[in-house]
């Protein structure tokens, strides 16, 4: 199947890499729905993703959700162009349900199928509110499955690497370490929260791979199990003296500790490919610090910012279906029947 691009295609795109059910619809820029159905509640009790249950979660809501993208559009599943749907990375069995779906849709509809990179997908999303992206752009994905730096010259074609996490995302410490305090799933938020009250420099925790040594090494790559580490031995340290724990202060302390990684490293890869824009995407980006910090260290040395909206930097239908209506329109050759879902898929990958 093919598509000749004569008119802003309308593209379907389908999302199921963790946690989030994502279906959204997109003609050419313009977002014309994006429905999220998420499973977190049901990993609360966890203190994390269980990925069975996210699997069966994406079974139950894909087509509700879907019905109500068409609803909300006010559009027929005949009426697109093309559907796009994440092959990976991410969770195997969550990632393949929305993958049969695309399969069964595309074989349905008579429609070419589009097999996209999620972190691709991050990046290409900030087209709907932001415009075209300049050539190249700078991603720093920030989630709780990703810490990653992205240069892009062509968001269709490529997408390059430079440095991601050798251990936990950083979203993932923000949850371990909430657990440690005694605060809610997801930790991201209530860390956040908590750390209004406290001082940021009230406990000098580690900032992984920021040596000289280590930045030799890994000079883009982040680290933040050794943060995670510090903080629960700190913690414990005071419970077993039987003082009271500052959640505030440790809050605050820890969160600027990623914070200062991340946004150094971001503001480094910048400089280092002379490239003054960066597009910052992933749940992680609605942390206050980290926007405050960013903005700060990016104005300084001259670099501007694109940030999408919340309900854009999570996990979601919409930036998949972007990335598939830029690739339409570029006249790139759809995956075929035979694309496979692939939770390791390369950064560099755009289509599967």
């Amino acid at each position: 199947m093919s598509l000749t691009a004569t008119r802003e295609p309308l593209v379907l795109g389908i999302e199921s890499s963790c946690d989030e059910t994502g279906i959204g619809l997109v003609r050419g820029t313009t977002l014309l729905a994006n429905e999220v159905a998420s499973s977190m509640d049901l990993h609360a009790r966890f203190g994390g993703v269980v990925p069975e249950i996210a699997s069966r979660a994406h079974l139950e809501a894909l087509i509700p959700s879907l019905r109500r993208a068409c609803d909300t559009a006010g559009v027929k599943l005949t009426d697109v162009d093309a559907i796009a749907v994440t092959v990976g990375p991410g969770l195997a069995g969550a990632l393949m349900v929305g993958v049969a779906a695309a399969k069964a849709l595309s074989i349905a509809l008579d429609k070419p199928l589009y097999g996209v990179n999620h972190l691709a997908a991050h990046v290409a999303v900030d087209m709907l509110e932001h415009g075209p992206l300049p050539e190249p752009t700078m991603g720093l994905l920030v989630s709780g499955g990703h810490t990653n730096l992205l240069y892009v010259p062509d968001i269709a074609t490529d997408v390059r690497s430079l440095g991601n996490t050798i251990d936990d995302a950083c979203g993932e410490a923000f949850d371990k370490v909430a657990r440690v305090l005694g605060l809610p799933y997801p930790g991201g938020p209530a860390i956040d929260e908590a750390a209004k009250e406290g001082d940021p420099k009230a406990i000098p925790f580690p900032r992984g791979l920021s040596t000289k040594k280590d930045l030799e090494k890994h000079r883009y790559d982040f680290s933040f199990s050794g943060l995670k580490t510090s903080v629960t031995r700190w913690v414990a340290t005071k419970q077993a003296a039987g003082e009271e724990v500052p959640v505030a202060d440790v809050a605050a302390s820890f969160q600027e500790a990623v914070v200062d990684v991340i946004t150094k490293k971001a503001v480094m890869a910048c400089r280092d490919y002379k490239c003054d824009n960066l597009m910052v995407g992933g749940g992680v980006s609605a942390n206050s610090r980290l926007r405050t910090v960013l903005e700060q260290r990016c104005t300084s040395a001259g670099i501007s910012i694109r940030v999408p909206k919340l309900s854009l930097c999570t996990d979601n239908g919409a930036m998949v279906a972007t990335l598939g209506a830029h690739l339409v329109a570029k006249g790139i050759a759809p995956s075929t029947l035979a694309v496979p879902a692939d939770s390791s898929m390369p950064i560099g990958q755009v289509m599967g």
